[in-house]
């Protein structure tokens, strides 16, 4: 029951009963609701940024875990590309050196699908720079492990065809020189014979006998069989694929033809005079990839170390070409 209140009338100096108008009554109901309101929403601000509710508790235990998790992950994505960094390096430095294919450059090796838009959907959240750098992560060595697959299965192939690269590459020398002493000029700058100036001597130079035999240095197909319309005289190339070249010159016959196939130690013409020479010799040269090279780094079949050392040290003689 609710309470009667009474109130002095200082006008009539008498006591009256205190009447509470509906207006007052929902007023002051408006006052206690809104007191009540604001005081839940003082305890709920604190409570929510202050204090955690056990589910939060939960929640916040989970998300370090995960975010742990995620950090074993890196490590191991760091230790994975570790190993796939070194089975790159061998790749590019011993396997493919052994067959002589080229290294596959860092940018191709590196390149991958990997864009902006990708991992738009990833953002957006605290903890989106975790996920979206371990997705990252996983898409390049992803990535780098196809790019090695295919590298391997071009190196399977190389592997597979070995025998016959082995006796396509230039490995002898192209007349008989068991003394190491038919060699007259060595490839490098040496004096030309008719002009007197240096100039860059492309071959080596075999002096012998006419009719001397000269040998194919490896298996491949005759180019070349015929008079040169410059200064070697009769000549023969060859073209032993795997983007070698061998060329003989100066030769007083020619007995292989164009067109024909040649194996290595096979005669293919006898040492003469022809075209610019001062003597008979045969000059022979090796290209790779269309550029002349030292030719006596390809007489490994005919030398041992100890041979190859002497011919190292007779290179380095000064002397003057026969042609």
């Amino acid at each position: 029951m609710a309470k009667i209140k009474y109130h002095i009338n200082l006008h009539s100096l008498s006591i009256e009963k205190v009447r509470v108008t509906v207006k007052q009554r929902l007023l002051r109901w408006l006052g206690v609701l809104a007191s009540g309101m604001v005081f839940s929403a003082v305890v709920l601000f604190i409570a929510y940024n202050f204090f955690n509710s056990p589910k939060e508790k939960m929640l916040l235990r989970e998300i370090d875990q995960l975010k742990f998790q995620y950090e074993i992950l890196n490590d191991r994505f760091d230790r994975v590309q570790k190993v796939l960094s070194n089975v790159q390096d061998r790749d590019d430095n011993i396997y493919r050196v052994i067959f002589e294919a080229e290294p596959i450059s860092g940018d191709v090796r590196k390149n991958s699908f990997i864009s902006g838009d990708r991992y738009a959907k990833l953002s957006g959240y605290k903890n989106s720079d975790i996920v979206v750098n371990s997705t990252k992560k996983l898409d390049q060595i992803t990535s780098q492990i196809y790019m090695q697959s295919k590298s391997f299965d071009e190196v399977f192939k190389l592997a597979k065809g070995k025998e016959k690269m082995l006796a396509s590459i230039p490995a002898i020398q192209p007349v008989k020189n068991t003394q190491l002493r038919a060699i007259s000029s060595y490839f490098g700058y040496r004096t030309d014979p008719f002009y007197k100036v240096i100039k860059l001597h492309q071959g080596v130079d075999f002096s012998a006998p006419s009719g001397t035999p000269i040998f194919a240095t490896g298996d491949g197909m005759v180019t070349v069989a015929g008079r040169d319309k410059g200064g070697y005289g009769n000549q023969v190339m060859i073209n032993h694929g795997f983007s070698y070249q061998t060329m003989y010159a100066h030769l007083s016959k020619i007995k292989a033809r164009r067109g024909e196939r040649v194996k290595r130690g096979e005669v293919i013409g006898y040492v003469g005079n022809t075209g610019k020479s001062t003597s008979p010799h045969l000059h022979y040269e090796v290209h790779k990839s269309g550029k002349p090279i030292n030719p006596i780094n390809f007489f490994f079949n005919d030398l041992t170390p100890a041979e190859y050392e002497l011919m190292l040290e007779l290179s380095s003689r000064p002397s003057q070409t026969m042609d």
